[in-house]
């Protein structure tokens, strides 16, 4: 496992780190439990677990704080410079896999609109920081979440986000990467407050366009059971998806 940290972060000594061991200002609840043999990744703006063999994030933890928006300036992709070339996919890996099967956007996953204010926005675009996440979701009910979570904050009433990919069932590999990999089946979001309240989303790679957010939330414990690292420990709360304009 290897730690890439841009500022001064303590942890215990062993090799294996717990969900209830891991802090940040990235995600003060803690984050989640960084899985055997992942790489974890603390930049300026997000958190994240890279996995060497989906060459994916299995999760990024952000904050979404009003001080940190801005107009988008633009998209310049990079490798991320605190890891290894061979742990993420490669600008060129990406082509081709906006067209069928795949029919993909590169999708941020610490999403660039949320921190495009920020003199740190290019590391939103580090390559560790994408996935090949379907058109549709991508333009579709995953934006309009993120929309949501910049609508429900105001200065000193942030939010707090952690979201990463699942592997449910196969996917069509990307048709230019040279190295092996696995394409997402599905994603989550779970957005919470600094006392752990949250609501939490899944939605599938086939989601429709149209789809509302809203219809594909889920309590914290069942999307626990779908994953195979350990979440920190928040509770469901109505008064969250409210603010996230979902009625209960």
């Amino acid at each position: 496992m290897r730690i890439s940290l841009f500022a001064l972060l303590i942890l215990s000594s062993p090799a294996v780190y717990s969900a209830d061991s891991i802090y940040s200002v990235h995600c003060p609840v803690s984050c989640p439990e960084n899985p055997v043999g992942n790489n974890l990744v603390f930049g300026h703006l997000y958190a994240l677990s890279n996995n060497s063999n989906t060459k994916m994030a299995d999760w990024v933890a952000y904050e979404v704080d009003v001080a940190n928006f801005g107009e988008s300036p633009g998209r310049d992709w990079a490798s991320d410079p605190f890891l290894s070339p061979d742990a993420t996919l490669e600008e060129n890996d990406y082509k081709d896999a906006s067209k069928e099967p795949l029919d993909a956007d590169r999708g941020h996953q610490a999403p660039l609109a949320s921190f495009a204010g920020s003199r740190y926005w290019y590391e939103l675009n580090y390559l560790s920081n994408i996935t090949p996440q379907d058109k549709d979701l991508n333009q579709g009910a995953w934006k309009n979440l993120e929309d949501a979570e910049r609508d429900a904050v105001s200065y000193r009433n942030t939010l707090f986000v952690v979201t990463g990919p699942l592997y449910e069932k196969p996917m069509p590999k990307m048709p230019a990467a040279d190295e092996a990999h696995a394409v997402p089946s599905a994603y989550y979001k779970i957005v919470y407050d600094k006392s752990g309240n949250a609501a939490a989303f899944y939605m599938e790679q086939s989601t429709p366009r149209q789809t509302h957010y809203c219809s594909k939330s889920l309590r914290i414990n069942e999307l626990q059971s779908r994953l195979n690292y350990k979440l920190p420990t928040l509770k469901s709360s109505t008064a969250i998806l409210k603010r996230l304009g979902c009625s209960t």
